[in-house]
């Protein structure tokens, strides 16, 4: 078991979401309660420009959400702050999951895991993290 003490918060959020620094203050207050530490917050929002308002419920990347700077700005914070794990705001499907987590390297929670009868900041610990090499090959035979 890994104990999570330091963590930072990511949300992707619609430019229509006028409240979305509360949210992420309720989530650090979540985070805070059980006995974690909130050493940073990212935020990507999306449909500001007109290009994107049509595409605003829709994630930035399929594979991790948020885009590609984003996403190396919260690698980069992460390496140099010695942070624990990453949490989301948003749901993530399990292939969102285990790319970030394979990016990033380190678990990425979701604020759901944190809404859990359970919920702690101690995850089991794994043998091996997850490689994704089962998604990639099968992407490749289907492009041939």
């Amino acid at each position: 078991m890994t104990a999570i003490r330091s963590v930072v918060l990511v949300g992707l959020f619609s430019a229509k979401d006028r409240d979305y620094q509360a949210r992420l203050d309720v989530l650090d207050a979540r985070v805070t309660a059980l006995g974690g530490h909130v050493l940073g917050r990212f935020v990507q929002r999306r449909g500001v420009s007109d290009g994107g308002v049509r595409l605003m419920t829709a994630p930035l990347s399929r594979r991790f959400l948020i885009g590609p700077g984003k996403l190396e700005e919260i690698a980069t914070t992460c390496s140099s702050r010695n942070i624990d794990a990453v949490i989301f705001i948003n749901d993530l499907s399990a292939y969102q999951r285990r790319w970030l987590s394979t990016r990033l390297g380190r678990p990425v929670l979701t604020q759901t895991d944190l809404d859990l009868p359970a919920a702690s900041l101690i995850i089991p610990t794994r043998s091996q993290p997850p490689t994704g090499q089962g998604h990639r090959s099968r992407g490749r035979r289907g492009r041939r």
